[in-house]
């Protein structure tokens, strides 16, 4: 087990630069996790699709109107997290959360280019949506009822449940269960944080704001797991699998959608067209397959899109 910092950071940053077949346009803010590197060329496995863009789209939506004026489209995402959404050192945006952006983004008249990322971190992401600073968020964003009475959301696109990161030789951490008087690490704001604190699973908790640094803590052997969405762990665990281990007991179910302002009803529509389009022509299983599909997680069929 490493105890410098520096060296489970250098760890941290071996991540699949390489996983983007077509790079991202746009920057990012507050990216302060810039690894390079996954070992694995653009040609290995399953390629990712492309997207044909719409044109001359026309919706009745005030931010898709917003968006044409300014000719961008402002995706708000995560950038830390290998696999879903992920940014390299020079800036390119991997993941099948970015191809979920880009298909979406196809549907709505904006090729690649046209869309600018900008990470935003779990805790900010309803005040990023609702002060307008991103059109839409895509992001292992659960859907909740909380969540719905300050944004909209579309889809979901993917079920994920939340799960236990641990190092591999602890065999003592078998489910949520088996963590009384262990210490768990996870985001501010996240659905698996607020479950982990609930009293039957009798655990301490450090909070911090990106994974990356939970899981730095726990190569130091600071803290004894990390927990949120197995999509996003099967990330880190497929980074070093000699010393990190998912423990594969789902304890919630969490279904990502894309988080959009809460009274563009025009928009959410447009949007769960494209997710159910993107599906049906076969768009989204290769996507998966071609990102998140690589780190040993399951892409257990097709999400049935939810409209309100």
């Amino acid at each position: 087990m490493k105890s410098c910092k520096s060296a489970a950071t250098a760890a941290i940053a071996a991540i699949a630069v390489t996983l983007a077949a077509s790079g991202c346009g746009g920057g990012s803010e507050g990216a302060d996790a810039k690894p390079s590197g996954s070992g694995m060329s653009k040609q290995d496995g399953p390629r990712l699709p492309t997207y044909k863009v719409a044109k001359d789209v026309e919706i009745d939506s005030p931010v898709l109107k917003r968006a044409q004026a300014a000719g961008k489209l402002v995706v708000g995402a995560k950038n830390d997290q290998p696999f879903l959404g992920y940014e390299d050192a020079d800036g390119n945006r991997s993941g099948f959360d970015i191809e979920i952006a880009k298909m979406i983004a196809a549907d709505l008249g904006f090729s690649p280019e046209k869309i600018e990322f900008k990470t935003v971190d779990s805790n900010n992401r309803e005040a990023a949506i609702t002060n307008g600073e991103v059109d839409l968020y895509v992001g292992t964003y659960t859907i909740n009822d909380e969540r719905k009475k300050r944004v909209g959301f579309a889809g979901p696109y993917y079920m994920a449940g939340a799960d236990l990161l641990v190092r591999k030789d602890d065999r003592s951490i078998s489910g949520p269960y088996s963590l009384v008087g262990k210490t768990v690490c996870s985001v501010k704001g996240s659905t698996a944080l607020k479950e982990i604190k609930s009293p039957e699973y009798n655990t301490k908790t450090v909070e911090t704001a990106k994974y990356t640094e939970c899981v730095e803590q726990l190569l130091d052997g600071k803290v004894d797991a990390v927990t949120t969405d197995d999509a996003i762990l099967m990330g880190y665990a497929a980074q070093r699998p000699g010393e990190l281990r998912v423990v594969g007991t789902p304890f919630t179910e969490e279904p990502y959608g894309v988080g959009m302002d809460r009274d563009d009803k025009a928009l959410r529509e447009a949007v769960s067209d494209a997710i159910e389009a993107h599906d049906e022509n076969g768009d989204r299983k290769q996507a998966f397959d071609a990102t998140l599909g690589r780190s040993g997680s399951n892409y257990g069929g097709t999400t049935l899109v939810e409209r309100y």
